[in-house]
């Protein structure tokens, strides 16, 4: 089976979908309302999940290439004492490929370049899709009208297709949490390659990056909408007395570089992810807490079943149907974990809470953080016909 299709989105999830469904044959046109792809962001892990399906997009060697593997790190408080340690070694030798710490601007760089230039339209906002046709969508882009088989809406936390197809859900929900992360200008001397540390609802971690450069990361419990005219000052005040290398990244990070968001989720498990020929992928489906890593590889795994399922099943509506058979059920239970990590980690505030946790912590066996990462990370992904 082969057809036309729009993604909506030119995040990590539609741009891999794109290779996907182009991959199986299909005509492919992604729209992102951006003007300009200006690769901003910082940085991201990948498991092995993740991996195997960029395995099978064809790019995972570049990505590779392009990443440092993540064989050291742990986790800690702040003062420097160490909660748990992540084995990398073990977990390639389970898993056959350590996970990985790259920039999610050379990660978006090496997707696009996977697909011709011209299937990209950029500064164009799709904000509904018109089903009255069974057999074919239209999606209106100003004065222009977009027709396929098949709407692929990879629009994000926030999507607006989503809204369309499911208009009594209640939408994305304020997490509890905000985030700030930046890029450091130039290399930082770091003793491992990913690190978390946690405080009372509070987290500050770190991704090294193969040219020396880092990322970090600092996760605050706050009201929603909390923003600073200083925000590295900020940080500095509020980590500054951490354990080494915490101050070291933040003097290594100009004050423009800071991002700051707010984590949104959908807490309440969507009922579908399609409608008609729209089929929801990545955020825009299960949008989740960053607390297991995970937010991307979900992505990446559905882009690939998405177009696995396409290219074996007779039709699109049988396709889009076994897509949600597959994808709902562990998507949606990766969300309820890092929902669950990030409620006992990060937002933890009580100080009796805080210390079980972290004696629980201390006393586990070594390998326990290595079968809670297997437990979402080990997964086979189907091949593309």
């Amino acid at each position: 089976m082969g057809g036309s299709a729009v993604v909506v989105g030119a995040g990590i999830g539609g741009l891999a979908a794109a290779i996907g469904l182009r991959l199986i044959g299909w005509e492919v046109t992604v729209v992102e309302r951006a003007p300009v792809l200006a690769d901003a962001g910082a940085g991201i892990s990948l498991h092995a999940n993740g991996l195997r399906a960029l395995d099978v997009l064809g790019v995972g060697e570049a990505v590779r290439a392009a990443a440092r593997p993540q064989r050291t790190g742990g986790t800690r408080v702040p003062g420097g004492g160490v909660l748990a340690r992540m084995d990398g070694t073990v977990l390639e030798r389970e898993l056959g490929t350590p996970i990985v710490g790259i920039p999610r601007a050379a990660l978006h760089r090496l997707l696009r370049a996977a697909l011709p230039a011209e299937c990209l339209v950029v500064g164009a906002e799709a904000e509904s899709v018109d089903r009255s046709d069974p057999g074919r969508v239209r999606i209106p882009l100003g004065d222009a009208v977009l027709e396929a088989a098949l709407v692929v809406a990879a629009d994000g936390v926030g999507s607006r297709l989503r809204a369309q197809m499911f208009p009594r859900h209640p939408g994305p929900v304020y997490s509890g949490s905000t985030v700030l992360r930046a890029i450091t200008e130039g290399p930082v001397e770091l003793a491992t390659d990913f690190e978390l540390t946690w405080g009372k609802g509070a987290e500050f971690g770190h991704i090294a990056f193969t040219d020396g450069r880092a990322e970090w990361h600092a996760v605050l419990n706050s009201p929603p909408g909390v923003r600073y005219a200083d925000p590295l000052a900020v940080m500095r005040r509020r980590f500054g007395n951490w354990h080494d290398p915490i101050p070291a990244l933040l003097e290594a990070t100009r004050p423009g570089a800071v991002l700051h968001h707010d984590i949104h989720e959908l807490a309440t498990p969507l009922p579908a992810f399609t409608a008609g020929r729209t089929v929801l992928l990545g955020d825009a489906a299960h949008a989740m807490t960053p607390n297991l890593g995970q937010g991307a590889c979900q992505a990446l795994e559905d882009a690939v079943v998405l177009a696995a399922v396409l290219a074996t099943e007779p039709t699109v509506e049988s396709a889009l149907a076994r897509y949600d058979t597959e994808r709902r059920p562990r998507s949606q239970s990766v969300s309820r974990a890092a929902r669950r990590a990030g409620r006992m980690g990060q937002q933890l505030t009580q100080p009796l809470a805080v210390a079980l946790r972290n004696t629980a912590l201390r006393l586990a066996p070594s390998g326990v953080t290595v079968r809670a990462i297997l437990r979402h990370a080990d997964w086979t992904p189907p091949g593309l016909s």
